[in-house]
């Protein structure tokens, strides 16, 4: 496939300055919700045959989240991209100052395989809505979603303005010697430097939406038992294939042992299995076997043994884990939690930043001091109080990491931002033109500018 070519066709259609008509913005965003609607079925089966996900979970962790996106979108479009009035100094009186919000242009979207609907299609909308042409690669892994995604599309929308691209690595390769005006890609940290070398040798902006070991911090005076319903839900949806899941827990110790009772208890309760629609398959063998290998047998505290035919493996509590551990040293993404202690926030504090910057931080505390000191001491890109996993469906909040999480950050009005240039214009008028910073300068002159530039 040409890909030069395909990059070309957008770039002409989009020097049409079609797309910046917000009404051509409004009537694609109902199209793609549309076509999604009609075709719920298709997606279902399709993503069911890749890892066993229901439509349950498809729908309330994936296409729920698309629609709000494009619902939001449409109704706040017209003001995201409205010229924007802005302050203006003494040195410029009279005259005035805005700000114009325009599309980057032509830009890549790279989809992840773990929600693969979802944060192909999210990122996607805000590009439509900012008023880019698109590209879309998804992940070839979960390949019937793929395939999926690429029929639906590429027979419903003009390929110079939204098109998906299938492939594996060589393809996507071939499409970062391209220059775009604009890179998105969700996945993992190595990946993620791959492409940020390549969009630098076009100076292409990039958001980078990754990863990391996200931590949860639960202190000794909290609801054990709600905390662990909270953890255990955010822990095992997808069966932990979830890039803000926290990946570790670090329980004060006076409450450590009551804990465990509590996730067991709420593991049990939940019954997960792929029959039960509350469970997937790990995506491949690959991440099976690599998932296998993290668990220690002599730290098993609950589950443990994986089907390696089924590619399915339970949810799995390890104790008495220390950072040293195998299962700490790369993010999990997968159904294992690991239970660290801890005996001092300070102690916490500093095992956490003795790791990358993590996409996501949990705190479980009724401590306002505690809570302030951990918000303010661990940098991370979102998070919870007494809560994880779901900051990410607030569509008021940025979702993106920091550091080696990510670099940028998404959701509604913010995916507009990511993907708009914002113009800035300083507009004089013709009347009137103070001498005061033209020569000939004097010492009247200099008193002056220092009065008005401060």
């Amino acid at each position: 496939m040409n890909y030069q070519e395909i990059i070309n066709q957008q770039r002409a259609f989009f020097n049409t300055h079609t797309t910046k008509n917000i009404s051509f913005r409004i009537k694609e965003l109902k199209r793609l919700k549309d076509i999604l609607k009609k075709n719920e079925n298709q997606l279902y089966e399709s993503i069911y045959k890749d890892f066993k996900k229901s439509e349950f979970e498809t729908y309330t962790t994936e296409l729920s989240i698309i629609y709000h996106e494009i619902d939001l979108a449409i109704k706040k479009v017209k003001k995201w991209a409205r010229q924007k009035r802005a302050s203006i100094g003494l040195a410029n009186l009279p005259g005035k100052s805005y700000i114009i919000p325009e599309p980057y242009g032509t830009v890549l979207v790279i989809g992840a395989w773990n929600y693969p609907y979802q944060l192909s299609l999210c990122p996607a909308v805000a590009a439509i809505a900012a008023g880019c042409t698109v590209i879309l690669k998804p992940s070839e892994v979960p390949s019937r979603t793929s395939a999926t995604m690429a029929q639906l599309i590429n027979e419903n929308f003009d390929p110079n303005f939204f098109k998906v691209v299938e492939g594996g690595v060589q393809e996507t390769t071939d499409l970062l010697d391209v220059k775009f005006d604009k890179i998105f890609f969700t996945g993992s940290v190595p990946v993620g430097k791959i492409i940020y070398q390549a969009a630098a040798k076009h100076l292409t902006p990039v958001t980078l939406e990754l990863g990391g070991k996200s931590p949860a911090i639960i202190t000794k005076d909290v609801n054990v038992d709600m905390t662990a319903k909270r953890l255990v839900w955010a822990k095992f949806l997808n069966a932990g294939q979830t890039c803000i899941a926290p990946d570790y827990v670090m329980v004060q110790s006076g409450i450590k042992d009551k804990f465990l009772t509590a996730v067991k208890k709420y593991i049990d309760q939940s019954e997960y299995h792929v029959d039960n629609d509350n469970y997937t398959q790990i995506i491949n063998d690959k991440n099976f076997e690599r998932l296998i290998g993290m668990i220690e047998q002599d730290k098993i505290y609950l589950g443990g043994k994986g089907n390696k035919e089924e590619r399915v493996i339970p949810p799995t509590v390890m104790k008495n884990v220390d950072f040293s551990d195998k299962v700490m040293e790369d993010e999990i993404f997968g159904p294992i939690l690991p239970i660290l202690s801890f005996d001092t926030i300070e102690e916490a504090i500093q095992k956490v930043r003795q790791l990358s910057k993590p996409l996501s931080c949990y705190v479980f505390t009724k401590n306002s001091t505690i809570k302030k000191k951990i918000l303010t001491e661990i940098s991370f890109g979102g998070g919870a109080v007494n809560d994880a996993v779901m900051h990410f469906t607030e569509q008021t909040l940025p979702f993106g990491g920091v550091g080696d999480s990510g670099i940028g950050n998404y959701h509604g009005k913010y995916g507009f931002e990511t993907f708009s240039h914002y113009k800035s214009v300083l507009q004089k008028p013709f009347w009137i033109e103070p001498n005061l910073k033209y020569p000939p300068y004097s010492k009247t002159k200099f008193k002056w500018l220092k009065r008005i530039l401060g």
